[in-house]
């Protein structure tokens, strides 16, 4: 009975985590070229008066002065491939700061830190589980060691990679038997 508590709570847990990004990321760019790193730039050209906030810059009524920016890189500590039930698997071990960070360029700079340890990374579908983990992973599971991307998964609509947990075509990996 306690795993299923622990299991339901993990879930409900996802699924808010899941409901919150989409709610926030409906006005994020669109994708990146798969050959390189996203990048994200502070400024914009906006229509808006000067004195309309952009998304980047939020109300002064919005801030607050306890807000703490993210801890600096690095975001990933070491990337190891494992051979797993589903085959190989880049299991990235990030760092206590690749833990708390938040913003969209912390994303892109951890991301290219994996691909600096593991050029061969540079997939649609290693992208799309490792933006997963990063978005949801670390707040369903803030502990688990490292976070798996497969090669072999298929690349499928955010959605699906939400519903399936990071680990869409199958279950979660296991040890190689």
């Amino acid at each position: 009975m306690r795993l299923e508590k622990t299991t339901s709570r993990a879930c409900a847990a996802f699924a808010l985590a899941a409901t919150i990004v989409v709610v926030v990321a409906c006005g994020s760019p669109g994708p990146t070229s798969p050959t390189s790193p996203p990048t994200t730039t502070g400024s914009q050209a906006s229509t808006t008066s000067p004195d309309t906030p952009t998304p980047e810059t939020p109300p002064a009524s919005e801030t607050s002065e306890t807000t703490t920016p993210d801890p600096p890189p690095p975001y990933i500590d070491h990337v190891q491939w494992a051979q797993t039930d589903v085959g190989a698997s880049l299991q990235v071990y990030p760092t206590p700061a690749g833990r708390q960070a938040s913003a969209e360029t912390a994303m892109a700079q951890a991301w290219h830190e994996v691909l600096v340890l593991a050029p061969t990374a540079n997939t649609p579908t290693m992208k799309a589980q490792f933006d997963c983990h990063w978005t949801f992973a670390r707040l369903v599971d803030p502990t688990k060691a490292s976070w798996n991307l497969e090669p072999s998964r298929p690349v499928v609509t955010s959605d699906q990679m939400i519903a399936a947990r990071c680990n869409p075509g199958g279950a979660e990996e296991g040890p190689a038997h």
